[in-house]
């Protein structure tokens, strides 16, 4: 742990926030060579930058760090990793920033993907007062963490026989009842498109399988939540092109991220039903392979034709939706690595998300602007229904055509949820493609804050 929730040593090294706004007139409260020195470096405050100030006996003597504002959640992210190692603390004025960003910042600045290599140094330590706010900001950190790790570790050690074992774990560490339904018991429980799109995969870690956990109170609102585990996707027959498939080992960031979604509600007791789905399998070739142009039925009774192999995620999505819309929720909420459509329309920062209520969509934008959680709002546009109705069954699982869809996916999975049911699908790409301080390439966590925030209001307004 790179934060220590304890009073901070007078030994530690003092660190100075300052947002650029602020710089002059924090510096010229300073001695003549120290204002000297940060001029010479070129330290003027600015974001995601820092100097090091020496002593008059050589060692280190303070830091000076640039940050985007009290509360960024990654205000002091750049620093555990260059700064030398040892022990730090936040020294008061010229800028106080908020406890559970300076715990949480550090943390997630901290975090390296090492199962398979070490780094060669370790990250500096934060010594933090352990107050109420830097308790919440390590919980949010190690949650993130969770998801990076479960995305980042291949999909040899990470099959849906290993995914369930982490949901089970954290199961044990919160007290939720975990369950799982491996293998032809699917279909001995109806839910036969989750077994049909993972049959393929014969071995028996890799056995297809529904993933649930459950806790909290029986009198509290129900919030189920349902992730894409799609543990490594090879496109089926359909198979994908050496390139397309170098990043499948994240198709189940879906899964991850309500993983570290589950992990914050549980861990900050948030008095709620929390009910966890998680579809696991692995997407694969073989002579039972799922074949385009086969017709599945679901545990809605609705039939799918396959247009494509490759577009088995909403395939499984749908079982699970069915399902979970069965028990009539307070709010559902599916998170998944969907679509390259909305990728493509929003890059890799900007989960895409589909909501039936406007209003609400608007201020859940709004919300993960504020908290640098970032979503943007795409249409369930009923018009383009049409595009994925089949000849010969209900409905197809690819659109006709390659526009708008991630429009099509979305509707597709709508089919699932009864109109009245309040539903969230957030198609997410669960990775960065280039580094940012605290977030480095790899696995990440996206739109888990915002959406806390938003349960946490949920709650507060009951």
């Amino acid at each position: 742990m790179s934060v220590q929730l304890r009073k901070p040593a007078a030994a530690t090294t003092p660190i100075h926030a300052v947002d650029a706004q602020g710089f002059e007139a924090a510096a010229a409260a300073l001695p003549l060579d120290e204002r000297r020195w940060l001029h010479t470096l070129g330290f003027k405050g600015a974001p995601d930058s820092f100097a090091l100030l020496p002593g008059k006996d050589g060692r280190l003597a303070a830091v000076w760090a640039g940050v985007h504002g009290a509360a960024h959640p990654y205000a002091l992210s750049l620093l555990p990793r260059a700064l030398p190692e040892g022990s730090y603390r936040l020294a008061e004025g010229p800028l106080a920033l908020d406890a559970q960003a300076a715990a949480m910042s550090w943390q997630l600045g901290s975090y390296a993907f090492e199962r398979y290599r070490k780094r060669p140094r370790g990250a500096a330590t934060l010594q933090l007062p352990a107050a109420a706010g830097s308790r919440r900001g390590l919980v949010l950190a190690e949650s993130i963490a969770l998801v990076r790790d479960l995305v980042n570790t291949p999909a040899e050690d990470m099959g849906p026989a290993q995914l369930a074992a982490a949901a089970q774990a954290l199961a044990k560490a919160h007290g939720a009842r975990f369950t799982q339904i491996v293998g032809d018991e699917l279909l001995k429980k109806d839910l036969p498109a989750i077994h049909a799109v993972g049959r393929a995969a014969e071995h028996p870690a890799r056995a297809p399988r529904l993933i649930e956990l459950e806790w909290g109170r029986p009198r509290d609102p129900r919030v189920t939540l349902v992730g894409k585990g799609v543990c490594f996707d090879s496109g089926g027959l359909d198979i994908k092109s050496a390139d397309g498939m170098r990043l499948m080992k994240k198709d189940m960031g879906g899964a991850a991220n309500v993983l570290g979604l589950a992990r914050m509600i549980m861990a900050l007791e948030l008095p709620l039903r929390l009910r966890v789905l998680i579809p696991a399998v692995e997407n694969s070739i073989a002579g039972n392979a799922l074949r385009p142009g086969d017709v599945l039925r679901t545990r809605r009774g609705i039939h799918i034709e396959i247009g494509n192999t490759d577009a088995e995620g909403r395939v499984i999505l749908c079982d699970a939706l069915a399902l979970a819309a069965e028990a009539k929720p307070a709010l559902l909420i599916d998170l998944a690595t969907l679509t390259g459509a909305a990728r493509m329309a929003l890059g890799p920062q900007l989960p895409a998300l589909f909501c039936r209520d406007t209003a609400l969509a608007r201020t859940l934008v709004d919300r993960g602007c504020a908290l640098h959680d970032p979503l943007w709002h795409l249409p369930l546009w009923a018009d383009y229904h049409d595009r994925i109705e089949s000849d010969i069954a209900d409905i197809v699982n690819t659109g006709k055509g390659p526009m708008a869809g991630a429009v099509t996916a979305a509707l597709f999975l709508a089919d699932f949820v009864p109109p009245a049911l309040p539903w969230l699908h957030v198609d997410l790409f669960a990775w960065n493609d280039a580094a940012r301080p605290g977030r480095p390439v790899g696995g990440e966590a996206q739109v888990l804050r915002t959406l806390l925030d938003h349960l946490e209001q949920r709650v507060a307004s009951r």
